[in-house]
């Protein structure tokens, strides 16, 4: 079975070196614009450097010729409001089984609408399956099942930084999400905020995450807040709130767009022509090392809270399922996810055809017993899963074989 990786990353390479341990694919081929990055990631894996292939993400039909044949692709290049649709559109026409990682609200609208496409293609896509949205999906999806008789509530938060290296398409797609109108689920309509007007700002709070402190958030365009209404029945609020570490970093980010130099058109500067985002772009990642440092931030941290709210026999609680690190960042915390949904691909545990969410195709036990196993194989006993209940009695936390027996 063979399944090709796009884009050898951090992300990229942490899912691939997974996937290649994994014994569920026979032939593993890694595609990035960058043929070195590639071939590193291929020695990583210790799978050769042949199996190292250029790739350029611009060109669907490339990608097509590059892909076809196989059995699952995993598209982790970025930012995905410009390449989840075009590397959707080359797995269908390569008629191959698509799994990505995007996280961004209108290249997920523009998966969906390919899914009549992908039907008759007699493929499945799943997308959006990292952390956030991915997990994130996933154990709000148990929540619904298993805990309670009516979900009323999903909300979603997220902080994370300290990672070694962080490149130009996560702060552009940080850049991206905070100029755009962002979805929420309120009073069980579909609205959108901004998060510089009233609107966006009344959202903001101060939220206290396991291990790695109080945080203010503020609202995100990931997509979990278009699809699991459509697939968590009853729900009337669902939103997604986070934030960058450290604080400053994120304002930082938050300043340049407030003053609208990312959105402004190139400028002449003496004998010169500026892009004011790409400027933006590498002073943000020229600050963001002192900031660190100023933080007192030495390692990669992170965690993603799903806080969903119901009523079990009649009364009201919130449970809180909380993904938290230190030493693990990003490249796990979307590397692993994405491992798992290409996995389970490969393993014929996506149901369904078409472009879904995971929450539409795939068992929330299924991906956590393959994170347990993957984790446990890096000498980690454990998810690092921390459950809390929150009812009259106030935030608690309880063990978490309470509510995942089957985790053990």
């Amino acid at each position: 079975m063979k399944c090709v990786v796009l884009g050898c990353g951090t992300v990229g390479t942490t899912a691939a070196l997974i996937l290649a341990k994994s014994g569920i694919f026979s032939d593993l081929q890694l595609g990035d614009a960058n043929i070195e990055a590639a071939k590193r990631a291929a020695e990583m894996c210790q799978i050769g450097r042949e199996s190292a292939f250029k790739c350029n993400a611009s060109d669907i039909d490339e990608v097509t010729k590059l892909i076809k044949g196989a059995d699952v692709v995993l598209n982790c290049v970025g930012p995905f409001y410009e390449y989840g649709p075009k590397l959707l559109r080359a797995a269908i026409k390569a008629g191959v089984n698509y799994v990505d990682i995007c996280d961004d609200y209108d290249a997920t609208v523009e998966q969906l609408k390919m899914d009549e496409e992908a039907k008759e293609a007699g493929i499945k896509a799943v997308i959006g399956m990292g952390s956030s949205p991915g997990l994130a999906n996933l154990l709000a999806k148990y929540a619904a099942q298993h805990i309670f008789d009516e979900t009323e509530a999903i909300d979603i938060y997220h902080a994370h930084g300290g990672e070694s290296t962080e490149g130009a398409a996560v702060v552009k797609h940080r850049i991206h999400s905070m100029e755009m109108d962002i979805p929420v689920f309120l009073d069980g309509e579909f609205k959108t905020v901004k998060l510089f007007e009233e609107s966006g700002k009344a959202l903001e709070e101060e939220f206290e995450f396991p291990l790695i402190g109080k945080y203010g958030v503020y609202a995100y365009p990931h997509p979990e807040t278009i699809t699991l209404p459509n697939y968590i029945e009853g729900v009337k609020r669902v939103t997604n709130l986070g934030l960058v570490l450290p604080p400053e970093y994120a304002e930082l980010i938050k300043t340049l767009v407030r003053i609208g130099m990312t959105s402004s058109p190139p400028l002449k500067v003496g004998e010169h022509t500026v892009d004011p985002l790409e400027f933006a772009v590498a002073f943000i990642l020229s600050k963001r090392e002192e900031l660190l440092k100023k933080a007192g931030i030495t390692e990669p941290m992170g965690c993603v809270t799903v806080a969903v709210r119901g009523k079990k026999s009649g009364k009201t609680q919130r449970y809180y399922f909380s993904l938290a690190s230190k030493g693990m960042g990003m490249g796990e915390g979307t590397g692993i996810p994405a491992a798992i949904g290409a996995m389970l691909m490969g393993m014929g545990k996506v149901e369904g055809t078409g472009v879904m969410p995971p929450e539409a195709c795939i068992d929330p036990l299924d991906a956590l017993k393959l994170a347990q196993r993957i984790l446990q194989s890096i000498g980690i006993e454990r998810i690092p899963l921390i459950l809390e209940v929150e009812d009259d009695a106030g935030r608690r936390e309880i063990d978490y074989k309470e509510v995942f027996p089957q985790l053990g």
